[in-house]
C-alpha cells in the first residue's frame, strides 16, 4: 500500500528530473536553451492538460465514451485559424473565413493584437460545441461501445473532408502563417514565455469552470447519471438532457485548447488530427492522471508528455543503430508499459476520484465531548417507574 502511494510523486519526480537533465546534458548545460526547451515543453502540457479536462467532463463525470477527440481539437483549431488570418489571396490558397482584419474593430487598446484571438477561440468553442450538439442527437443513446466507434467514425470522416474539399480549409496543405496574440510586442526570442502566461491562464480558467461546474447541483447530476442512469431518471432527472449538456460542454473546452494549440503552432495540417496523437494520447493522459479527478487530468498530461518527449530525446545519445532507427517504436512500448503499471498499481489513476463532493459530508454533526471547558451538562434524570 506504501508503494503505490508513493508511485504519484515517484512519477512526478523521475519525470521532471528527466525532462530538466536530458536537453541540459544534450546542450552542453547551456542554461538558455534548458529554459527555452523547458518553455515548449511546460506550453504543450497547458495546451494537451485544456483538452484533457473537457474528455474529463466528457468520460470521467458524464460517462460518456468519445473516441471522437481529434474531430473536436480539429475544428477548434481549424476555426481559429481562419478567423484570425486575413482572407485567401492566392489560387494555390484557399480557405473559408479570414475575418482577421475586420475583427480588430476597436480604434484603442491596440485591438488587432487580441481581440481576433478572443473571437477566434470563442467562435472555437462555439463550433466544438454545435458539432457535439448535432452529434448528440443520433449518438448518445447508444451503448457505450458503439457510441466509441461512431465518435471515431465521424472524426476520420471530418478528417477526410477536410483532406478532401481544397476550397474549405486549404486541404492537405494546411493553414501556415496564423497569426499569434500579442506577438509585435514582443521579440521572437522573448514571445515563447508569453504565450505559456497565456496558455497557463486559460488553464486556469478552465480549471475553475470545471471544478466550479461539477461541484454545482448540475455536477452532481452528471455523476450520479454516470454511476446509475435508471436511478437518476427515476429521481426525475433528464438524463438524455443532462448527458447532452456534459457532452457539449466537454466539446467546447476541446475547441479551446484547439485554439490555443493553433495559435502556438502558427500553422495546422490535417496529419496532426490522427486518432493516435489526437484521441489515444488524450484518455492515455486521463487514464494516468485519474479520471474523474481535474488534477488527475492536469498531472496525467503532464507526464505521459513528458515521457513522449524524453524518449525523442533519447536520439541523442549513442545507442546501436538498430534501437536509434525504431525509437519511434520504443516511444509506443513506453507509453503501453506506463498504461499497465499505472492500472496494475492505481487502476484509478495517480490521483483517484475525490468522493466528497459537498462540504457538508463527513462533517462531525455529533454531541461535543464532555471536558472542563464544556458546559454543563444536567444531570441524568432516572427512567420512570
Amino acid at each position: 500500500m506504501k508503494a503505490e502511494r508513493l508511485l504519484t510523486p515517484l512519477s512526478f519526480l523521475a519525470i521532471t528530473a528527466a525532462v530538466i537533465i536530458m536537453p541540459a546534458e544534450r546542450s552542453g548545460w547551456n542554461f538558455d536553451s534548458v529554459i527555452s526547451f523547458l518553455t515548449a515543453f511546460a506550453t504543450t502540457v497547458a495546451i494537451f492538460a485544456v483538452i484533457t479536462l473537457g474528455l474529463n467532463v466528457q468520460w470521467g463525470y458524464t460517462g460518456v465514451f468519445n473516441f471522437g477527440i481529434a474531430g473536436f481539437f480539429m475544428v477548434g483549431a481549424y476555426t481559429a485559424a481562419v478567423f484570425t488570418k486575413s482572407p485567401a489571396e492566392s489560387e494555390f490558397v484557399r480557405y473559408i473565413g479570414g475575418f482577421g482584419d475586420s475583427l480588430a474593430f476597436l480604434p484603442f487598446l491596440d485591438s488587432g493584437q487580441w481581440l481576433p484571438f478572443v473571437f477566434g477561440s470563442v467562435a472555437a468553442a462555439l463550433m466544438a460545441g454545435a458539432l457535439a450538439f448535432a452529434l448528440s442527437i443520433p449518438t448518445l443513446r447508444l451503448r457505450a461501445d458503439y457510441l466509441a466507434i461512431s465518435t471515431i467514425g465521424i472524426a476520420e470522416l471530418l478528417r477526410a473532408v477536410v483532406l478532401e474539399e481544397r476550397g474549405l480549409v486549404n486541404s492537405a496543405r494546411g493553414l501556415i502563417g496564423i497569426p499569434r496574440p500579442f506577438h509585435d510586442f514582443f521579440e521572437p526570442d522573448d514571445y515563447k514565455f508569453v504565450y505559456f502566461g497565456i496558455a497557463v491562464l486559460v488553464l486556469i480558467v478552465v480549471f475553475v469552470a470545471v471544478e466550479r461546474g461539477i461541484r454545482s447541483p448540475w455536477g452532481r447530476v452528471l455523476r450520479a447519471l454516470r454511476e446509475d442512469e435508471l436511478t437518476t431518471a427515476a429521481s426525475g432527472k433528464n438524463v438524455f438532457g443532462f448527458k447532452m449538456q456534459g457532452f457539449i460542454f466537454g466539446a467546447m473546452i476541446m475547441g479551446i485548447g484547439g485554439s490555443i494549440y493553433a495559435y502556438e503552432r502558427g500553422s495546422v495540417s490535417p496529419d496532426t488530427f490522427t486518432p493516435f496523437f489526437a484521441t489515444f494520447i488524450f484518455w492515455v493522459m486521463l487514464m494516468v492522471g485519474g479520471s474523474g479527478n481535474n488534477r488527475g487530468a492536469i498531472l496525467g498530461a503532464y507526464i505521459v508528455w513528458g515521457i513522449w518527449t524524453i524518449s525523442l530525446q533519447l536520439q541523442g545519445y549513442d545507442m546501436p543503430e538498430f534501437v536509434r532507427s525504431r525509437i519511434f517504436f520504443v516511444r509506443d512500448l513506453l507509453i503501453g508499459s506506463l498504461i499497465v503499471i499505472v492500472l496494475l498499481l492505481r487502476p484509478a489513476g495517480l490521483i483517484p476520484e475525490e468522493r466528497k463532493v459537498s462540504l457538508f459530508i463527513g462533517r462531525d454533526t455529533g454531541p461535543r465531548p464532555r471536558g472542563p471547558t464544556a458546559e454543563p451538562q444536567p444531570p441524568d434524570e432516572p427512567p420512570p417507574d
